[in-house]
Order: structure tokens, then C-alpha cells, then sequence
């Protein structure tokens, strides 16, 4: 998992079976499975209302300025970022 703040700050850490993580507020954050069996996954959200904002939405909707500086990233690594939501990321 992968948790990133503004300015181009992130942290990825690897879990294994009964591990867990956590995400500030505010914080984006990207799981991914690196393990050659399936993922159960259970993300807790304190809220009453869940709302899903994907980073290939973000970049799809915000100026490319703001995310290269915000992510510290080149245009180059912004166009190469998905500007499509998949439900399912294929292996």
C-alpha cells in the first residue's frame, strides 16, 4: 500500500496476511496486490457517506499544473497516468 500526501510525499509499505494500515485524512492512498493469490481487502471509513475519488479521476478533472506540483511529477509521468477509472486493474 501506498499513502501520499501533497508535494510529492509518499510512504509504501508491504503486508502480509492479518497486517494493517493506516491512512490519515486527506491522505490518497493505493493498494495494490503484489502476491500471487486473491486480496481481501476492508477499508473502515469513519463517516456515514463513502465517496471514491480515483487519481486517474483527479487528473482527469484538475489543471495539469496543480498535479505536477502537487505530486512533485513531470508531464511526462502525468501523461502516462490512466485517465480512465477501471473497476478492476487486469494482471
Amino acid at each position: 500500500m501506498t499513502v501520499f500526501s501533497n508535494g510529492g510525499k509518499a510512504r509504501t509499505a508491504d503486508f502480509n496476511a492479518g497486517d494493517f494500515g493506516y491512512t490519515p485524512k486527506t491522505f490518497g492512498h493505493h493498494v495494490e496486490n503484489v502476491g500471487d493469490t486473491d486480496l481481501v481487502f476492508l477499508e473502515m471509513l469513519k463517516t456515514d457517506r463513502y465517496m471514491d475519488l480515483a487519481l486517474s479521476e483527479w487528473v482527469s478533472n484538475a489543471t495539469p499544473e496543480l498535479i505536477m506540483t502537487h505530486l512533485g511529477i513531470s508531464r511526462q509521468t502525468l501523461q502516462a497516468i490512466p485517465k480512465a477509472k477501471p473497476v478492476i486493474t487486469p494482471v
